[in-house]
């Protein structure tokens, strides 16, 4: 494949529009158009960039166009387009979640690693924590306690709150564990406002126990009064406390953890890090994407498995 990568975006939604940007923005990169089902969506955003639009029955001569597309489409349609990037020779990088089916989620991971393709996704705050330093702590968490709460809204109701926010904070509880999760306990509950459809539950609290002994607790809500994104993380040695929104941080180990995090290149712009990553291991110049499909896949496991067990 030729050094200058040719790249698409799939949704021209709000995300779309931040993956145009990085494209854009990014290096020995021929960004050639955006496409989505609805044409003039496509061709608004299209404009913006300066790049060509596609639409609705387009997606076969979109994707014939380029050798690397970022998926940014409501969560419901990443496999369908996925699976059609991967047939092609595209690589993928998917927005979270990866998928909304565990058979999808397989699909995808599978006909990627058939094709040799990179296959991605959106899981970016791997970047605050590979900036923070937590991925060198030479110890397992005992404890893990994150909650992500944010306001009422009409985004991302195609997905349950586990799917939409939570699985956030499933991804880096998996990478810091390092091993896969045993059992788990769930309560939720939905809103109630006349007039609102969502799928599944809008506000978890989940206990999960993984099997190297480290217990996670996690709480999401979408419904909540305020935003809020904090995670609490208990060493042998000591606390370490996290809040994500205001980047701010509490180091009670002996680590030299990173309290300046917040300033490091890879933080400040966590999707510019996803993204380029991704390019990066396209070209051959990284082993590997910040978050893989793989790692999403568990993930996603996870995050259905506590959807499946929520009692209301």
């Amino acid at each position: 494949m030729a050094r200058q990568l040719r790249a698409g975006v799939a949704g021209a939604g709000v995300f779309g529009g931040y993956h145009a940007n990085k494209y854009k923005q990014a290096s020995d990169i021929a960004f050639v158009g955006i496409y989505d089902l609805d044409a003039a969506r496509a061709q608004t955003l299209a404009e913006t960039h300066g790049v060509q639009a596609f639409g609705g029955d387009d997606l076969d001569v979109f994707l014939s166009s380029i050798d690397v597309v970022t998926i940014a489409t409501p969560a419901f349609a990443h496999a369908a387009v996925a699976l059609a990037a991967l047939e092609k020779g595209v690589h993928v990088y998917t927005e979270k979640p990866l998928t909304v089916t565990s058979r999808d989620a397989e699909a995808m991971v599978s006909l990627a690693q058939e094709k040799g393709l990179v296959l991605a996704c959106g899981h970016q705050e791997r970047a605050v924590f590979e900036a923070i330093g937590l991925y060198g702590v030479p110890e397992t968490p005992l404890q893990l306690e994150a909650v992500r709460n944010g306001t009422a809204s009409t985004r991302n109701l195609d997905v349950s709150v586990v799917l939409d926010l939570m699985i956030h904070d499933l991804d880096l509880a998996i990478s810091l564990a390092g091993c896969e999760a045993g059992g788990l306990r769930a309560v939720g509950r939905r809103r109630e406002d006349e007039g609102y459809s969502a799928v599944g539950a809008d506000e978890v609290s989940a206990e999960v126990d993984f099997e190297n002994g480290m217990k996670a607790i996690f709480t999401a809500s979408r419904m909540a009064q305020m935003r809020e994104r904090t995670m609490r993380i208990v060493y042998p040695s000591g606390t370490v406390f996290i809040d994500l929104l205001n980047r701010k941080f509490e180091n009670g180990t002996p680590f030299a953890l990173n309290a300046d995090f917040a300033e490091a290149d890879i933080a400040r712009d966590p999707l510019g890090t996803s993204v380029f990553r991704f390019l990066d291991t396209v070209r051959g110049e990284r082993e590997r994407p910040l978050c893989s499909g793989v790692e999403a896949q568990q993930a996603l496991v996870l995050g259905f498995a506590i959807d499946e067990d929520v009692a209301f």
